[in-house]
């Protein structure tokens, strides 16, 4: 799969982006359109991102967040990183079977699990998918990955919210793969 590929996923399946296409032309044909200039469709409300899209729409917006996050945390920038989370103190991080509340008690928490250059390590992001609830909702799934002295990775599922403009995490559940 090219590393900008979309998958659509319709009624349980997942369809590559040609696939839906011909799907749709055989069902215009079916029912007796022309399926030669078809009618715009919205855009698919399940999208999954192998990284940053082309298009500009919510799901890019979004990649883009976690993408600024990827480049902050890996600059050192613990703060740079802060700026795709909720400046709120009803910002909610999850992980560990712990519950933290507020966005500078996240930020401090980070601080304190990775002091250094060192312990923060080499962040990736990977396998994102981007559900798209509404015009200002977003569901993100992923897996992540520390590269430093001894790796560490593991899955999220992030809430998005748009506000003031701007896509923000309003809530990340965050695990760490056993090894």
């Amino acid at each position: 799969m090219k590393a900008d590929a979309r998958i659509i996923r319709q009624g349980g399946r997942r369809l590559r982006s040609g696939a839906v296409v011909a799907a749709l032309a055989g069902a215009a044909a079916v029912l007796g359109v022309a399926a030669a200039d078809p009618a715009p469709s919205p855009a698919p409300t399940w999208v999954q991102e192998s990284a940053a899209p082309a298009d500009p729409g919510a799901a890019g917006e979004v990649a883009r967040v976690l993408r600024n996050q990827e480049e902050a945390w890996n600059r050192g920038d613990v703060e740079g990183f802060m700026r795709g989370y909720w400046n709120s103190p009803n910002l909610t991080f999850s992980s560990g079977g712990r519950v933290t509340r507020g966005w500078k008690e996240t930020l401090d928490g980070f601080k304190t699990r990775y002091p250094d250059r060192t312990a923060m390590g080499r962040l990736t992001f990977d396998n994102l998918e981007v559900t798209v609830l509404g015009p200002d909702a977003a569901l993100v799934l992923g897996a992540w990955r520390l590269d430093r002295e001894k790796p560490v990775g593991g899955a999220f599922s992030l809430v998005f919210r748009k506000t003031g403009g701007a896509w923000v995490i309003i809530h990340d559940h965050t695990s760490v793969k056993d090894e």
